[in-house]
């Protein structure tokens, strides 16, 4: 987990915008478009769940007319601080939470460094 978190960081000192593109959340299916918001647990139910996720790049559930969850998407600094509370002591490499699989979180880490980024962009992060 502090490996990770340590990435994050260095990452968003010297190249910014190559941790937008890591762990983007998703927009849900409700009528107000909203973004799932990082938490230390999922809780994402389709008619009670709060829009909250623990999984990076996680898509908000919520579909009530209540709808909850975040106007703009969240990205790989906002996990960090959100889902990994800061330091990596939780959610790595598995989140917690409605849906967690193992590795989950190391796996969507992965997925987005390899299909998110271009290649000058895989090589400043290698």
């Amino acid at each position: 987990g502090k490996d990770i978190v340590q990435f994050a960081k260095a990452v968003e000192i010297s190249h910014s915008g190559i941790g937008k593109k890591v762990c983007v959340t998703k927009k849900g299916t409700n009528s107000s478009n909203l973004y799932a918001a990082y938490a230390e647990r999922t809780d994402n139910l389709a008619t009670s769940g709060e829009g909250k996720v623990a999984v990076c790049a996680g898509t908000n559930g919520n579909t009530a007319t209540k709808p909850a969850g975040q106007t703009i998407p969240q990205v790989l600094k906002d996990f960090v601080r959100g889902t990994l509370l800061g330091d990596g002591s939780k959610n790595w490499p598995t989140s917690t939470g409605t849906g967690a699989s193992n590795n989950d979180n190391a796996t969507a880490v992965a997925k987005d460094l390899v299909q998110e980024l271009t290649p000058e962009e895989k090589t400043i992060v290698a």
